[in-house]
């Protein structure tokens, strides 16, 4: 299989984005180095101290260098046939493959890792990072952090890790360049067994760095199909993440809303590095209302210890301003008395007919009133005590997620033979969770996509409890 198979051995450095300051490429035929090619690369962004700090490369010095767009063809053909070899091969994949992608053009080639290699025929290292797997194997690197000094010493590594597998006839690497195998899209951490077990159903997933840390928290509906996504994503953050999971574990939940409720309520419990939606767990800001003189109603924002009773809380001033935009849109409200325009006699909208004229007295009071009254209704629960009806984890059971005195209690499971269920049973298998306002988003989205879940509670179900 390895007659004639040329690998385009590479390595890059980054202005610390996904813009290339430098490449170097060796074509490697098995045995010696053929062909090379190395170059500064202009960014067109400016280089921070830090990366300069760690490369050596500055500003000064990628001034004059060529654009990739100038090099982007000698690049191409250069590794055109090769399989691209690399250390921590998705991120200088994913990197040079979004710089094409920039040109409109598409790059694709076959993969090997020699992270993933290392582990695999070099077992029992205490790192596998290119600096001490180096050293460990004896390999002097010329020039650390900068291209070609590193991928002149990855060909020397690589050139090891084929004479080791030639004993077994390249079973590792032969294993590694199958297509159906996903040898070549995990992260270099991640033990292919841990990803083969992964759940296709419903449910939470975490990942795991080195240091036994969680380091993301996210929910799908098919767990594997959810991580490959992640695999393949070639945004910055998401390649920082995946170049850091060493592990991935999970938990089944039966259905896409517990799912969320639990993922919601991790991500608050963890405060995982890559997760940023939800970490926040103060509220600062409240939405309410009020009438003024003339009778309309306002909808506004301020501080949540300014206000009794919110009707919805928010971490920010763009966050409650972003929700008021939303609510005025959906029901046609004046901008004016949401608090959006100030200091103005009539709204903008109004000229671009999405205000109805209550700014202008052109709309009865009343009816401009009902539609306030039905956005408020839309981010209230309809009753204070209901379960939301969900799949369980099994065919035999069911989920639920309960409210009750209209606040979100937790969610729990119960086998679908349960005789003469009350509040009482529900909060006997229930695991408590905390009320807060992306729970209350979740619970109402949920709602307005499926109403059919919802089961209320008699006052006769809640008996003792109140």
């Amino acid at each position: 299989m390895f007659t004639n198979v040329k690998y385009a051995i590479i390595d890059i450095e980054t202005d610390g984005g996904v813009k290339i300051t430098e490449i170097s490429i060796f074509v490697f035929d098995g045995e010696q180095v053929v062909d090379e090619f190395t170059t500064l690369i202009n960014p067109g962004t400016f280089i921070p101290t830090y990366i300069t700090r760690l490369t050596g490369i500055n500003n000064f010095m990628v001034k004059d260098a060529p654009r990739f767009e100038e090099v982007a063809k000698r690049i191409y053909q250069i590794t055109e046939g090769c399989v691209f070899v690399a250390h921590n091969v998705n991120f200088d994949y994913g990197i040079i493959g979004k710089e094409f992608k920039s040109l409109g053009l598409t790059y694709r080639r076959k993969k090997l890792c020699t992270v993933r290699l290392s582990r695999k025929l070099l077992p029992g290292k205490r790192s596998y990072s290119l600096g001490k797997l180096c050293i460990s194997e004896g390999i002097e690197i010329k020039a650390r952090h900068r291209a070609r000094g590193d991928a002149e010493a990855t060909v020397i590594l690589f050139k090891k890790l084929l004479a080791i597998d030639s004993a077994n006839d390249f079973e590792v690497i032969n294993s590694f360049l199958n297509p159906r195998s996903r040898e070549a899209t995990l992260p270099p951490l991640l033990p292919k067994k841990v990803f083969d077990g992964l759940s296709e159903k419903h449910g939470v997933y975490y990942f795991w760095n080195k240091d036994k840390e969680v380091i993301y928290v996210g929910k799908a509906n098919n767990i594997k199909q959810r991580v490959v996504s992640h695999f393949h994503d070639k945004k910055k953050r998401e390649i920082e993440m995946c170049l850091a999971t060493a592990n991935i574990t999970f938990t089944e939940t039966g259905s896409e809303l517990i799912a969320l409720l639990e993922e919601s309520a991790e991500i608050k419990r963890l405060y995982p590095k890559f997760n940023r939606a939800q970490r926040r767990t103060a509220s600062n800001y409240g939405l309410f209302s009020y009438k003024d003189r003339k009778g309309i109603m306002h909808l506004a924002w301020n501080n949540v210890k300014m206000i009794s009773q919110p009707l919805m809380k928010f971490y920010s001033v763009s966050q409650a301003r972003s929700f008021l935009e939303y609510l005025c849109k959906e029901f046609e409200l004046c901008p004016k008395y949401c608090h959006l325009q100030t200091n103005v006699s009539s709204c903008f909208h109004y000229q671009i007919k999405q205000c109805k004229g209550v700014c202008r007295e052109e709309e009865d009071v009343e009816e401009y009133n009902n539609r306030v009254l039905e956005a408020i209704a839309s981010i209230s629960f309809e009753t204070d005590n209901f379960i939301i009806k969900e799949e369980g984890k099994t065919k035999d059971e069911f989920s639920y997620a309960l409210v009750l005195n209209g606040a979100y209690e937790g969610y729990g499971y119960m086998r679908k033979t349960e005789n003469s269920i009350t509040s009482k049973v529900y909060l006997e298998h229930l695991k408590p969770q905390k009320d807060n306002q992306d729970i209350r988003r979740i619970l109402n989205s949920h709602l307005r996509k499926k109403p059919e879940s919802i089961y209320y509670l008699e006052h006769k179900e809640l008996g003792s409890l109140f």
